[in-house]
């Protein structure tokens, strides 16, 4: 597999981008390291391109502007498991502006008992941002974690104006 790698500056901080030729596989997370898509895609041939990703970013930066509500690229999600897969699906259907627990979530696909499997497949989504894990918080109202790191889910959250609703 090929990644196609690029990385774009949106308000002063850097994010990575990777594709292949089936869509957007990879955003990192903000000041991310460019080989944070290796925990991912551990057998990946990265090749570099600075014009590569560019409607992601576009769309990247719409929303962290606030001007853009949904992503319209098209994902590539091949490399999780069933179960993944069915996660960050679920997770693309949680709105805008919106949150849910992962109770609820692990309810969406049908899996009531397997919060923690979940839970896991959450922290795995290799899409930060386009698909909406920061829209996931604990049951007991905390925010829970993020591979982006608390204040990167808190900023996300409040630009979607939902902070409150995780109580953080």
């Amino acid at each position: 597999m090929q990644l196609i790698l690029t990385n774009t500056t949106i308000d002063q901080h850097t994010y990575w981008l990777g594709s292949t030729d089936q869509g957007l596989a990879f955003v990192g997370s903000r000041d991310g390291s460019r080989d944070e898509w290796q925990s991912f895609f551990p057998t990946a041939e990265a090749v570099y391109r600075p014009d590569a990703n560019q409607s992601a970013a576009q769309e990247l930066a719409a929303y962290l502007s606030g001007n853009r509500q949904r992503f319209d690229v098209l994902l590539d999600q091949s490399t999780g498991t069933a179960l993944q897969q069915a996660v960050w699906q679920a997770l693309t259907t949680i709105p805008y502006g919106h949150t849910t627990t992962y109770t609820q979530l692990a309810s969406m696909i049908d899996r009531p008992t397997a919060i923690r499997a979940v839970a896991s497949a959450v922290g795995r989504n290799p899409l930060l941002i386009v698909v909406p894990c920061h829209r996931v918080c604990r049951k007991d109202g905390q925010l829970g974690g993020y591979r982006g790191g608390l204040p990167m889910k808190r900023a996300l959250l409040e630009l979607e104006s939902q902070v409150s609703a995780c109580n953080n």
